[in-house]
């Protein structure tokens, strides 16, 4: 950056006066004798002007102007010419913060590589260490040189530094996946919450079409997602094809079964409303249709053993999933017990997560969200914890958000899933082999989950909410409903 032209100090000597007046300017005691306009001759009005300079730089001096109107003219071009020079010279001026920053930024870049140094004793990743090392030292002697460069080396500087910082976290994460890998963990044990959350998603695998065909493209399938070792029963629950309409089922008993579409038992309802359907302790849980009301059909004879409004849920479509209509109660299944998600007026459409009774279908715990449930794709439950999903693309959906009902805490994640066909309708969780099943377009996929240790649990900043949003609330128990 240059220092302030001398053209700016002696045009700033020209404030305007009454033609052929004298303007003096009392010198300060602490100034200095200056000749102002030894600057630089900039016009042919000021010649061996004589005057001082004080302590803040500033000239003082008495100029004799020329009873002419066209001079004056030109003295106020001159001056307006000078603002307009001082104000692009505060501008450039107030780009040098940009420079501390990334100054700093470039320290905290050293220290990583000297940290990923220290802890890594793995060969294979020592050379891109040194490599990394280098550029960085190399960036930060660019930028002492940045002072006199031109802007736009100063922008590609800072791409420079973006890049740098993403190849440094990228080869942290390979040091920690190649650690992973000479010590492994131990697999998690079916319905274990001894983990630190969720930390992936495995590629899709497709099992099956559904057995009622493509034109069913809206639906839920799973397992039995009560914790019990003892329990293999898996569930294919196809819509109607419009989309709505829950009438028909079929039970398997094991996963070969399944496969093989064979040994399955196929009952007919008729009475159900959406794919937010589960299967828990061998009861089916699902929306009764056209209503608020949470239905409980027992596996072993289809028959409908309890039904039970939810308080204040909305329901005909209210406050559905983006893409998936009539999902106005999801139901889930995990570790903790049974659960089910929702909206009401009163949340203003953000998602609502219940404890449930299984046996009796009353609302133990409520837990209000900052995510209103229209915005996302789905959502699903693991040990406690909430996790939403948004879609991306029509390949790829994220799961970004998750809500621990524990601790009433929720923090933001980006877990990437890959989907086959472009909306995911049913997606229920089983704790018995940590995998989600996913009802996607009429096909039968599942996903294995994968946890973080507790060893290697990383802190995750707070959600950040949208303005005006209050923290969520701790769990509160409801007042027990009374049927009409």
């Amino acid at each position: 950056m240059q220092p302030i032209p001398d053209l700016l100090t002696t045009l700033l000597l020209l404030p305007l006066v009454l033609p052929g007046q004298p303007q003096s300017i009392k010198e300060n005691s602490a100034s200095s004798y200056v000749n102002c306009s030894q600057s630089q001759p900039v016009h042919e009005l000021i010649r061996g002007v004589s005057g001082s300079k004080d302590k803040d730089g500033t000239c003082h001096c008495v100029v004799h102007l020329p009873n002419n109107p066209i001079y004056l003219q030109q003295l106020e071009q001159l001056q307006r010419t000078t603002q307009e020079l001082m104000g692009k010279y505060e501008q450039e001026l107030s780009r040098f913060p940009a420079f501390n920053q990334l100054r700093l930024e470039l320290e905290g870049a050293q220290e990583l590589v000297a940290q990923l140094k220290t802890k890594g004793r793995l060969s294979g990743s020592r050379d891109l260490l040194y490599q990394l090392q280098s550029q960085v030292a190399n960036a930060s002697l660019t930028l002492q040189l940045l002072a006199d460069s031109d802007q736009r080396s100063f922008h590609a500087l800072l791409q420079e530094v973006d890049v740098l910082e993403g190849q440094l976290h990228e080869c942290e994460r390979q040091k920690e996946e190649e650690e992973a890998s000479i010590h492994p963990d131990p697999p998690l044990s079916p319905g274990s919450c001894a983990h630190g959350g969720l930390q992936g998603v495995s590629s899709p695998l497709v099992v099956q079409l559904n057995w009622r065909g493509f034109s069913y493209k809206a639906g839920a399938w799973g397992r039995d997602s009560a914790p019990s070792p003892a329990s293999s029963l898996y569930w294919v629950a196809p819509l109607s094809a419009e989309g709505r309409y829950f009438d028909y089922y079929r039970l398997h008993k094991s996963y070969d079964d399944l496969v093989l579409m064979k040994n399955y038992e196929e009952w007919k309802m008729g009475y159900g409303d959406g794919s937010g359907n589960t299967v828990y302790k061998n009861f089916m849980y699902f929306n009764y249709y056209g209503t608020a009301e949470m239905a409980k059909v027992d596996l072993s004879s289809n028959s409908l053993v309890l039904q039970r409004p939810l308080p204040g849920a909305t329901y005909k479509n209210r406050f559905s999933y983006a893409g998936v209509p009539w999902k106005d109660l999801d139901f889930a299944g995990d570790e903790k017990g049974l659960w089910v998600l929702y909206a009401t007026e009163e949340s203003k459409g953000n998602l609502v997560v219940s404890l449930l009774n299984a046996s009796t279908l009353e609302v133990e715990n409520t837990w209000h969200t900052s995510q209103y449930k229209p915005a996302l794709s789905g959502a699903f439950m693991a040990c406690g914890v909430l996790y939403a999903l948004r879609s991306l693309s029509t390949r790829q959906e994220e799961i970004f958000y998750a809500f621990d009902t524990t601790t009433g805490q929720e923090h933001h994640l980006s877990i990437l899933l890959d989907k086959m066909l472009e909306t995911l309708h049913g997606i229920n969780y089983c704790p018995l082999d940590h995998k989600l099943y996913v009802y996607n377009d009429g096909y039968l996929v599942n996903y294995d989950l994968s946890f973080l240790t507790l060893k290697h649990r990383l802190p995750r900043p707070p959600a950040k909410r949208p303005s005006g949003a209050q923290a969520p609330p701790k769990a509160v128990k409801p007042k027990k409903a009374s049927r009409s």
